[in-house]
């Protein structure tokens, strides 16, 4: 496998959204394995009878990302960021599949970890959480930004507060204060102790 110094991967990201496929073959090799632990570590809080799998969920993530308009990426951060917009859709995606082939029984529930503000053990409807963050995005969507960023992106404090262009310290408030809002809100529908 050809190795690249962050500096050559911002280069083909960049080369990706002016619309260079090749850039796009060249770069998948190299981003592949950190997107499968990202969907992976995802896929781990979900109930044991979800039926995604790691590599399908970064196929169709990358099918999806493919089938986008270019986008202009200045670094690895901004990457990660959209290809967590995506897995998040895929997932609420085939969450409401599920849901509508069963007529309105069992929701496909998630592990939401210690993050969102819920013991490990906790499931919580990701269709609810999807509602939620979207109650979050009208009225502040930065916050709801950060957490599609750290829960469904898997990015660290530094790498949000670098994609977002804030402080860690930033970041780390307003992780706490989504993470306080969300709990609230899917408590009310009881979504987040069931």
């Amino acid at each position: 496998m050809e190795t690249l110094s962050p500096k050559d991967v911002t280069q083909l990201l960049q080369a990706w959204g002016e619309g260079n496929q090749a850039a796009l073959e060249r770069l998948l090799p190299l981003v592949y394995d950190e997107l499968r632990r990202l969907a992976r570590s995802y896929l781990r809080r979900q109930s044991a009878n979800h039926s995604l799998q790691p590599t399908a969920l970064v196929h169709e993530a990358y099918l999806r990302m493919v089938d986008r308009e270019p986008f202009t990426f200045t670094n690895r951060a901004q990457f990660f960021g959209l290809a967590a917009q995506v897995i998040r859709g895929i997932l609420v995606d085939h969450a409401r599949t599920n849901l509508a082939e069963k007529r309105g029984g069992a929701f496909q529930k998630v592990e939401l970890d210690d993050a969102l503000g819920v013991s490990q053990g906790k499931d919580v409807d990701l269709i609810a959480l999807d509602d939620a963050l979207q109650g979050l995005a009208a009225f502040d969507p930065h916050r709801s930004r950060v957490v599609e960023l750290r829960y469904f992106g898997g990015l660290t404090i530094e790498e949000t507060a670098e994609f977002l262009k804030c402080s860690p310290a930033t970041i780390k408030r307003d992780w706490s204060i989504a993470r306080a809002w969300l709990f609230n809100e899917m408590s009310k529908t009881g979504a987040a102790e069931q």
